[in-house]
């Protein structure tokens, strides 16, 4: 039997990055699935932060330390250096200023862990090209049509590292991969035209 990590290998990758005892805050943190998982193979201790309200119980049912909160609002109830990683994972577009809320993942944290989908992907560009309309599939980048899709602030690969370099944040890591959550040496030399979804480890400059 699998277990929720095995079925999403981004969330693998994501726990590669993390070192063991670190102290971790997930925003957006879901049903505690990642938290879970880094509780038990790195002994990493720290909170989540969700807003959905299955989801905030399905944490606490796991003994996860949750606070139910609108990322929006931001991160004023922890202070400075707080976390050794702060954790976004699949929540950046969908969030209303997502450079406010990488200022405030680099006040808390000394290191940020992001992943979103990448509209610089070829199936989009050539979607876009060929129809003039805005791309529809079942992957995280494009879950609905234009006026009903969740995410608010779609972008590249490219334009997340330009945001990266106008904040004074440095890149530390950085892997592209398919909506299977897979990698290959294509996608490797070509990020940003064959990665559906990317992921960045970072910190303050």
């Amino acid at each position: 039997m699998t277990s929720p990590i095995d079925r999403r290998p981004d969330l693998a990758i994501i726990s590669r990055w993390i070192r063991d005892g670190a102290r971790v805050l997930d925003l957006g943190c879901g049903d505690g699935t990642l938290l879970g998982h880094l509780r038990a193979s790195k002994g990493a201790g720290g909170y989540g932060i969700e807003i959905d309200d299955a989801n905030v119980i399905a944490c606490i049912r796991q003994g996860l330390s949750v606070i139910q909160s609108d990322l929006d609002a931001g991160l004023n109830d922890f202070d400075a250096e707080s976390f050794d990683y702060v954790i976004l994972s699949q929540t950046l577009q969908a969030v209303r200023y997502p450079d406010r809320l990488l200022e405030e993942m680099m006040r808390v944290g000394q290191e940020g862990i992001v992943t979103f989908p990448n509209m610089g992907y070829w199936r989009y560009r050539l979607r876009l090209a060929l129809t003039g309309r805005m791309p529809v599939s079942s992957a995280a980048a494009a879950p609905g049509e234009w006026y009903n899709t969740p995410n608010i602030h779609l972008c590249t690969l490219a334009d997340f590292e330009a945001l990266c370099e106008d904040m004074g944040i440095e890149i530390l890591e950085m892997t592209a991969v398919n909506s299977a959550h897979r990698s290959n040496p294509f996608m490797r030399a070509w990020p940003n035209v064959l990665g559906e979804i990317a992921l960045y480890r970072f910190r303050r400059r």
